[in-house]
């Protein structure tokens, strides 16, 4: 006896992330768990990496809300409703619970699991489940996806966190023995997320003299130019062109090292194993640090930006890692 699970959690990248450890836990402690998974569709490559997933379905909140009345954004939404509805699920656990993601799970049949009212960012969404769960705000997101899917299931989890992404690993141990790089994310969505040039160009130094390539990812026009002002007249950087998510993680399960600002492919690449040196600044690490099989490092706060000497220590202990 198979049982079909529809897992709501539409993005965004690094929550996605965090949220794969619970379906590793899910197909582990579930006899004959059958999963399907409600994304983003510009995220949508991402639970399709994990071998437990039997299917992603696909949404656009945020293309249809630009245009939500229009009939063909209409015409799409009642495409994935109908879609939801052809399919019995034993259980709809909504790991996100915003208002947006309430009303996806309530698309589907049969039990709707979530947070509860104390537990979900948006208390709102709590009153559309039939099944709510309380799992403290300020534990890191992996232990709450975890935990929430422990409670939905009736299990325990146990163990450290398994991304599911074996399969980039595997094909990239050979990369690593031929090729020396290292990965930079220098570039954020808001200017009091980025860390000062000066100081990026001591990493950079660093690295180099460690005999490593930098490759510099940036993933719009806006985050190209700043990488390429950043690297201006540095020898031996390569900023990346824009590459699809399953180009990035193969990427970063390349390098020998990453190091980067407090981001989803920051996250990504402590999930696929890489020595990884995070750089928060305008957000905290408590509830999201990094989290994977090798050396990681979170370093700086809200407000509160990590020193040179900082990242750099934590750059010498990546690289000694490996």
């Amino acid at each position: 006896m198979s049982t079909r699970i529809l897992i709501v959690r539409t993005s965004s990248l690094g929550d996605i992330v965090h949220t794969l450890p619970a379906i590793s836990d899910i197909a582990r402690y579930v006899p004959g768990a059958h999963i399907d998974w409600v994304a983003e569709e510009a995220f949508a490559e991402i639970p399709a990496w994990h071998p437990a997933v039997n299917e992603v379905i696909p949404m656009a909140h945020r293309r249809w809300r630009k245009t939500w009345w229009r009939e063909s954004t209409r015409q799409e939404r009642r495409q994935f409703a109908d879609r939801l509805h052809g399919v019995r699920y034993d259980v709809v656990l909504d790991m996100q619970s915003l208002m947006k993601s309430a009303w996806l799970a309530r698309q589907a049949q049969r039990t709707k699991h979530g947070l509860d009212w104390r537990s979900a960012r948006e208390s709102m969404a709590s009153l559309f489940y039939d099944v709510r769960h309380r799992v403290y705000f300020w534990q890191p997101a992996v232990i709450r996806q975890r935990l929430l899917a422990g409670l939905a299931f009736g299990y325990e989890y146990a163990g450290e966190p398994d991304y599911g992404l074996q399969g980039f690993l595997a094909d990239a141990r050979g990369e690593r023995s031929k090729r020396n790089y290292a990965v930079i994310m220098p570039s954020a969505s808001r200017d009091d997320k980025l860390w000062p040039e000066k100081d990026w160009h001591a990493v950079f130094e660093r690295l180099r003299d460690e005999g490593c390539v930098l490759r510099i990812l940036a993933g719009n026009a806006r985050e190209t130019a700043r990488a390429q002002a950043l690297t201006a007249g540095q020898e031996g950087v390569e900023v990346m062109p824009r590459m699809n998510l399953t180009g990035v993680a193969r990427l970063l399960a390349g390098a020998r090292v990453m190091v980067g600002l407090d981001s989803g492919v920051t996250h990504l690449s402590a999930a696929l194993a890489r020595p990884t040196v995070g750089i928060y600044c305008a957000s905290s690490p408590v509830r999201t640090p990094l989290i994977g099989e090798a050396y990681t490092a979170s370093l700086g706060d809200q407000g509160a930006p990590p020193s040179r000497d900082a990242v750099l220590a934590g750059v010498e202990q990546a690289l000694a890692s490996e």
